[in-house]
């Protein structure tokens, strides 16, 4: 490290920053040291670096630039992202770990010269807002520049805010390596490896380079949060945060949780209403509310099926000059193209498996699409049009519901609200969801993702619920909550609603926050009367919402509802869970027993429950 980069970082006066960066430095043995801060000419430096080095490519638009991964890189490595544990856990899910002294181990092992040649970047970030009750610092250790531009599009600059630490540890540690590249993408990926220490909150991650495993303040850095966070009485939440607008000008501000590829960040980006964050939220209790941030400043979105229709403002911020990153997705001439833009594909062009032609296989000889299902965008918050005013309040916003949906073809109704606070985490704890292209493996398979959190919760689960359960204690202001669900198919496999449904769905939920609609009482919870659905489809979309179409939607599936509470007896027989969720799961299957004895009928039309 040159007398310039060690003045920054003795400029923070914390011995401990110190300390961590030269270990990092003697194991990975880097050529050069650049310690970034805010100012923009480091920024800068980030950026060009990434060009320079063929991490990124300039592209025809004004500040667009494509990244590739590695053919074998395009997803998260579930299989070798590992909690480091010391003594024995009773986690209550499956959960991957490795004894700490053995893993330290091999992955110290992997590190060692892992930066030979290259330039280690020293990066400091804030995760959420400057000065907020709400925000964590963040020290970030990596030898890709494309990583530490996308958290520089991701992530509030936190040089000024490590200084406020006075020496404190108290910060999240992540040390990256993309380890060996040719042609610039990843060569060792048998060895790659995403290891977390709770104990020490630091992450190791190398051999990789997609930004799901590669990024320390994404989903690593939420691991480590949930767990602080279950320590100390808050929550971090895999949810995006959202204004809702209403008439006359109210806003009521909602968080939701969805698994990847389920509508997550196109519900956010529902036109009309305003996006504070799409991925990750903390939420706290403050004088007497639960109050929400969002920990970042960006976005790292799905691009497949964003199209000028179904979702107008993100297409919209992808095709117009700004600084944004693609990844994955085909390039010809210099313009990104994308599975589901609603544009005609060329058919050649370079993506990530090289240059592609139409018909190319890979060695399985599997056909390569033109760009990858999960082939992404990453993009500041600020490059958006519907950013809500309030998405750097260092005092969060008021939150008056929370949304958990999933990916479900044959069971869920489109929106339902729970009974209680209770029956809500419930309905939270048993979200499933059909598996996408966002992670490594078999796809299309149904799995059980509470909170749609499961890969990410850090803590024993029973503990995890029961601080959910226990979260309304002084509130004086509780959310609702509501179970959604975008993926309903009918009897001909078709969508029984299009993707711009959503819209109405989650503004009839706002109006039962704010007491203006009522709701048919079913076992799975509250439903949409079809005339208050009747008169949003015609406000919103000029639409004539028939009852046909509403019956075959909201129609309770009894027989499938208690198939899944039987996947879901089976999943929490063997937890300890408390006593408070194995009442609502037994209360759950009582309802839709008795309403099948009372009605005779494994589907039961939602008009049947409104004549009770």
């Amino acid at each position: 490290m040159d007398k310039v980069n060690l003045q920054k970082l003795e400029a923070l006066r914390n011995q401990y920053v110190v300390n961590v960066v030269n270990e990092a430095i003697r194991l990975c043995k880097p050529a050069k040291v650049i310690v970034v801060t805010d100012l923009k000419k480091d920024v800068d430096y980030i950026r060009n670096l990434a060009i320079l080095n063929g991490e990124e490519k300039k592209l025809k638009m004004e500040g667009h630039t494509i990244h590739f991964d590695g053919y074998y890189d395009q997803g998260r490595d579930k299989a070798h992202t590992r909690y480091l544990v010391s003594k024995d856990i009773d986690w209550g899910i499956e959960v991957e770990y490795t004894e700490k002294e053995k893993g330290l181990k091999e992955i110290y092992s992997f590190f060692d010269g892992s930066m030979e040649g290259k330039e280690m970047l020293v990066r400091f970030f804030s995760l959420g807002p400057a000065n907020s009750i709400f925000s964590l610092k963040a020290l970030q250790i990596t030898d890709s520049a494309y990583v530490a531009h996308s958290e520089d599009l991701l992530y509030r600059p936190g040089y000024e805010e490590f200084k406020r630490l006075n020496g404190s540890n108290e910060f999240f540690y992540f040390l990256h390596s993309a380890g060996r590249l040719e042609n610039g993408v990843c060569v060792d990926v048998e060895k790659r490896r995403m290891y977390i220490d709770l104990e020490e909150n630091r992450v190791y991650s190398i051999n990789n380079q997609y930004a799901g495993n590669s990024l320390g303040l994404k989903k690593l850095a939420f691991r480590l949060a949930i767990n602080k966070a279950q320590n100390e009485g808050w929550l971090a939440e895999h949810m995006f945060i959202m204004g809702v607008h209403g008439p006359q000008d109210r806003v009521t501000y909602f968080t939701g949780a969805f698994p990847s590829a389920c509508g997550k960040t196109s519900t956010a980006m529902i036109p009309g209403q305003t996006i504070i964050g799409d991925d990750i939220a903390y939420l706290k209790k403050i004088n007497g509310k639960v109050r929400a941030a969002n920990v970042e400043s960006g976005i790292f979105g799905i691009i497949q099926d964003v199209n000028a229709v179904d979702d107008p403002l993100i297409y919209q911020a992808l095709n117009t000059p700004r600084e944004l990153i693609f990844s994955n997705v085909l390039i010809n001439d210099g313009v990104p193209y994308w599975l589901g833009m609603g544009k005609d594909i060329p058919d050649k062009g370079t993506n990530h498996s090289g240059e592609w032609f139409k018909g190319k296989k890979d060695k399985a000889g599997k056909e390569i699409d033109c760009a990858h299902k999960n082939a992404r965008f990453t993009i500041r918050l600020k490059a958006l049009n519907n950013l809500d005013p309030k998405a750097d309040d260092p005092a969060g916003v008021p939150i008056r519901a929370i949304i958990y949906g999933g990916r479900d073809s044959d069971t869920t109704v489109p929106i339902a609200e729970a009974l209680t606070w209770g029956h809500g985490v419930f309905l939270g704890a048993i979200v499933e969801s059909e598996t996408t292209s966002a992670i490594i493996g078999a796809q299309g398979v149904r799995e059980h993702n509470p909170m749609a959190n499961l890969d990410f919760i850090s803590v024993p689960f029973k503990t995890y619920i029961k601080n959910h359960l226990k979260f309304i204690d002084g509130l004086k202001e509780i959310p609702k909550i509501y179970a959604t669900n975008y993926f309903l198919k009918g009897e001909n496999d078709k969508y029984l609603n299009s993707k711009l449904d959503k819209k109405v769905w989650i503004l009839w939920a706002e109006g039962r926050v704010n007491n203006e609609y009522e709701a048919i009482e079913t076992p799975i919870g509250k439903i949409p009367k079809y005339e208050d659905l009747k008169a949003l489809f015609k406000g919103e979309f000029e639409k004539d919402y028939s009852k046909e179409e509403y019956e075959q939607q909201f129609s309770l599936r009894v027989k499938k509802y208690l198939e899944k509470m039987e996947r879901m007896s089976r999943i929490f027989e063997n937890i300890n869970m408390p006593v408070t969720f194995t009442q609502e799961l037994k209360a759950q299957i009582e309802r839709l027993k008795e309403a099948r004895a009372k009605f005779g009928e494994d589907i039961i039309s939602p008009f049947e429950f409104l004549d009770q």
